[in-house]
């Protein structure tokens, strides 16, 4: 290390050398009231939606290793509650170091969402770079759009 960046070296984690990479934990997701509790149910028939976009999402090939690139669509219909944003944030950092195939981290990510949420509806999207000229964009939908109890 030149001189220019020894005081680096005085930095716990990226000083370190090793960085602990632990997968996605679901423990990370927290949410909130949804403020929109009533709303979706007003007489003029107007259904609140969620949409988010995460496109920066990235895995790993568990064959090859290599990494994938993608943005993560989630859209849904609350029912009483909405993911906090920062809580989701790490939650999808943590697919980072994970080798998972595609449809298996959108899979996970809407497992995790609809037992954090109970939702109406909800559907992730994985929306990943093309690999050898094909593009994957798998979907996991749950509940029924449109349709609240």
């Amino acid at each position: 290390m030149t001189e220019k960046y020894e005081e680096l070296k005085a930095l716990r984690t990226a000083g370190s050398g090793q960085v602990n990479y632990n997968g996605p934990d679901a423990g990370l997701l927290e949410a909130f009231d949804s403020p929109f509790d009533g709303v979706a149910k007003n007489p003029s028939g107007a259904q609140a939606t969620i949409h988010i976009e995460a496109p920066e999402f990235t895995s790993l090939c568990p064959i090859t290793g290599q990494p994938d690139f993608a943005a993560i669509v989630i859209d849904y219909i609350p029912r009483k509650k909405c993911v906090e944003s920062k809580s989701l944030k790490l939650y999808l950092m943590g697919f980072r170091m994970s080798g998972q195939f595609h449809e298996a981290c959108v899979n996970r990510i809407a497992n995790d969402l609809v037992k954090l949420l109970d939702p109406v509806w909800l559907k992730v999207e994985g929306r990943f770079t093309p690999r050898g000229g094909i593009s994957f964009w798998p979907a996991a939908e749950y509940g029924k759009r449109g349709v609240m109890d």
